[in-house]
């Protein structure tokens, strides 16, 4: 999406070539158009990217529950999972249900994340739109002037109330962006990826729907 930072932007040194590097490069690309010419391009069935982050997805969630065939390893219990199947799918179609709802009635129609952004699919779900520092979960740890500057324009456009980061974020791109709206009041909330559970957090009974949950809490603060 616009303003997103590709990765091979923010690498930490200079993207500036020499004149032996410009002249080499003229002749690379020169190279590749007779190529492409001869329809001899190379990595012209260079595959797709998809984002991995499927599960954040409450729709995606009820179709992975819908596939899972436990019984075939366990016939024993069959309707014991098929019953279980059954319920916990009607829980998720409740919380997706709540979602629609908080988005369709909310305030506000865009979010923003001054960090990465895992949550594509939610966000297709519901046709909210989105703006962020990057893309999935890039290996990048801070945003250039221009991405950071771009949110910020973004922030105030939409006057939006908060701005957004995934767990475990230190926050840094999330401040720089506040810094250089104009009013510098946005609120800075967090929402759970999933992508960072611990076993203590098992061990005490943490789960997807709990999770799910409380980030539509924080959704529709930010939407509100």
């Amino acid at each position: 999406m616009e303003g997103m930072q590709e990765e091979r932007e923010s690498l930490g040194h200079s993207h500036e070539k020499s004149s032996k590097e410009k002249q080499e490069q003229t002749q690379k690309e020169s190279h590749e158009n007779s190529q492409e010419i001869n329809g001899q391009k190379e990595a012209a069935d260079e595959e797709p990217e998809y984002d991995e982050h499927i599960w954040l997805s409450i729709r995606n969630a009820e179709i992975m529950v819908k596939n899972i065939e436990i019984e075939q390893l366990d016939s024993d219990n069959a309707k014991v999972y098929q019953t279980n199947a059954e319920n916990y799918i009607k829980k998720l179609d409740t919380l997706d249900k709540q979602y629609a709802n908080t988005i369709q009635n909310a305030k506000y129609k865009a979010i923003l994340f001054g960090d990465r952004f895992p949550f594509r699919y939610m966000a297709d779900d519901y046709d909210l739109k989105y703006y962020a520092a990057f893309a999935g979960c890039s290996a990048e740890t801070m945003a250039g002037f221009e991405t950071v500057t771009f949110l910020a324009k973004k922030a105030d456009e939409l006057r939006l109330p908060v701005i957004l980061t995934i767990e475990n974020s230190d926050g840094r791109i999330a401040e720089a962006v506040k810094s250089n709206t104009t009013k510098k009041n946005q609120k800075i909330l967090a929402m759970n990826s999933l992508q960072s559970v611990t076993k203590e957090q098992i061990a005490d009974g943490i789960t997807y729907l709990q999770v799910m949950q409380e980030n539509l809490s924080v959704l529709s603060e930010a939407l509100n």
